[in-house]
């Protein structure tokens, strides 16, 4: 009896740290602090519960007209819980030179893009940013970011479901099919 009891108490400890491990994992991604193209600071606690896609963007990238796919895929899922959070990053081929001010005008004249965009930063290397060093830590795919317009699909529970390549298009089958899926749950 004494056996069993103490098999029983090891296996709910056990089965308690596991738990609790995988709360303190999923609210990392909650934790980050970011700031806002406008300069406003806050945490990405704001999106408990919603499903995240963060895009690394540049204004003169051949793949900017993605600003326009990830608006409308942003206009036609926000209302399910979708957010899409792009981050300016001028570290490849320098094609985001413009300022917080210029991205922003740049992106709601040219593209209408009304989804938060956060201020520009490093995806990679010794100034990486915070969300970057966790989506890069967490993904199943930790190399580092290659080009503009790489993708990440963060569920509602903060835990990194996929990454999508630069030239993946935001409304390819792959992309809208986990969103779907992710806002299922």
């Amino acid at each position: 009896m004494i056996k069993f009891s103490l098999m029983f108490f090891l296996t709910m400890l056990f089965s308690g740290v596991i738990s609790f491990a995988q709360n303190v994992e999923s609210s990392q991604f909650y934790d980050i602090e970011v700031e806002s193209i406008e300069g406003k600071t806050y945490q990405l606690s704001e999106y408990t519960g919603k499903v995240v896609l963060i895009v690394n963007t540049a204004s003169k990238c051949g793949y900017t007209s993605q600003y326009k796919t990830l608006q409308s895929l942003y206009e036609q899922y926000k209302g399910k819980g979708l957010v899409v959070l792009g981050m300016p990053c001028n570290q490849f081929g320098r094609q985001e030179p413009g300022t917080e001010t210029e991205i922003k005008k740049f992106c709601e004249l040219n593209f209408g893009v009304t989804f938060p965009m956060l201020k520009k930063a490093d995806v990679k290397g010794s100034n990486q940013h915070p969300l970057y060093q966790y989506l890069l830590r967490e993904s199943s795919s930790s190399r580092d970011i290659s080009w503009n317009f790489e993708k990440f699909l963060v569920g509602r529970d903060g835990q990194i479901i996929r990454r999508f390549s630069t030239s993946t298009k935001p409304f390819s089958k792959r992309v809208v099919s986990a969103i779907k899926k992710a806002l299922e749950n």
